[in-house]
């Protein structure tokens, strides 16, 4: 339910001159703190910065590094195989695996990032066989980087590369030892890859696992691209995705919400200032926030904590993206901007942690809070209540101590 506004006839009125004499007593009866918290404060205050100096949940992003999230973004996408491992499917079959991604990340940007794929369908022949490119976890920056070189002079005969700003590498589905897609982004410690007078700066190499995921490993590692931090743990430990479960198409690719966070949103320009509540004072505001599938309306409302640490509450709907998600409600997590990648910067606080997911379900699946539910934080003086909901979003409070 929205909050509602008291009808001009049910404001109780004063004189102005009954007022202006009592407005010195109010004001002496109102503390500063009670004063300075009877409005959200500007947004931003809760705009994190940045601390680890690479991928990171900081609101500010190096775009002398990572490219911008908006507009045409312009891929070429290019095709190889391998003396131990020639083609013998068509380019066609495996581009259909990935380019729908497009138009997933269309959806997801709220229209404000296209992806103009250009598919130069003909395979070419890399100089090394697949097995000698060194593809398994933990490949360095050197050793992808020369994956790229390769594949990029294979094909500049037949592409002009100065008329991209990225690079899509797919390989055969015979490479079997080309397993797993990383992203390239170009490091200026690095002698770089350079073609028809263009240096190529993001590109990412699809691997065998493009089978599986499809079309959100797109918008997963392009997000790598834009600065997006990874969000499962390198330490894979019981539960590789036990910091954020399938929430963000940053950690579980394939989850059941895929969404980007609100917070991701705002961070790429996607959601507007205007759509963020922030508290940073001690006070407390009551929100209707539309579900983050939606473009409109009042995304997140933000607690901050600390110089680098934030609660985010954002409502989540079985629509778009997120169709397939097995919980809707008011979804809580917690921002560090400190915590490196894979690491867990952030982290989704679960509603119902001694429930056991629903079959074909997920741990955090179920996390959203409900109508009536809160979450409370006492250390950190946040409490977040869900007030009531309807199709569209959670009108929610949020109070800081």
């Amino acid at each position: 339910m929205r909050p509602l506004r008291l009808s001009p006839i049910h404001r109780p009125t004063l004189s102005p001159l009954l007022l202006a004499a009592l407005l010195p007593f109010l004001l002496l009866l109102s503390p500063p703190q009670a004063r300075a918290a009877t409005a959200a404060d500007r947004v931003s205050a809760c705009a994190l910065p940045g601390t680890t100096g690479w991928t990171d949940e900081g609101h500010d992003t190096d775009h002398s590094v990572f490219q911008r999230p908006s507009g045409t973004i312009r891929v070429a996408m290019i095709f190889v195989d391998f003396p131990d491992a020639p083609a013998t499917e068509t380019p066609a079959q495996d581009a259909a695996q990935i380019t729908p991604g497009a138009d997933w990340l269309w959806n997801a940007s709220y229209g404000k990032a296209w992806l103009a794929i250009t598919q130069h369908q003909r395979w070419v022949r890399m100089p090394r066989v697949s097995t000698d490119y060194g593809y398994a976890r933990g490949l360095t920056h050197e050793a992808h980087e020369a994956y790229v070189k390769d594949a990029v002079t294979a094909a500049d005969p037949y592409v002009d590369f100065s008329q991209y700003a990225m690079v899509y590498v797919v390989p055969t589905r015979n490479a079997s030892a080309i397993s797993f897609t990383p992203t390239y982004v170009y490091d200026p410690g690095t002698a770089g890859v350079v073609a028809d007078g263009s240096r190529i700066k993001w590109a990412v190499t699809f691997g065998q696992d493009m089978w599986h995921w499809g079309r959100k490993l797109v918008a997963h590692e392009t997000g790598h691209t834009f600065g997006l931090p990874d969000l499962y743990a390198f330490d894979a430990g019981a539960d590789a995705h036990r910091f954020v479960g399938g929430w963000d198409v940053m950690g579980l690719v394939g989850g059941a919400g895929p969404q980007y966070f609100a917070w991701h949103s705002w961070k790429l320009g996607w959601t507007r200032d205007s759509q963020v509540v922030c508290r940073a004072s001690a006070g407390s505001d009551t929100v209707y926030l539309t579900a983050v599938e939606y473009g409109s309306g009042t995304k997140m409302a933000v607690v901050r904590t600390s110089s680098t640490t934030a609660y985010v509450v954002e409502s989540r709907r079985g629509v778009q993206a997120d169709t397939a998600v097995c919980s809707t409600g008011a979804l809580i997590y917690r921002i560090d901007t400190s915590v490196r990648t894979g690491e867990g910067p952030i982290r989704v606080m679960d509603a119902k942690p001694r429930a056991t997911p629903a079959a074909g379900c997920r741990p955090l699946d179920d996390a959203p809070y409900w109508a009536g539910e809160s979450f409370h934080d006492a250390v950190a003086g946040v409490r977040i209540d869900v007030l009531g909901a309807d199709g569209y979003g959670e009108t929610v409070r949020i109070t800081k101590s």
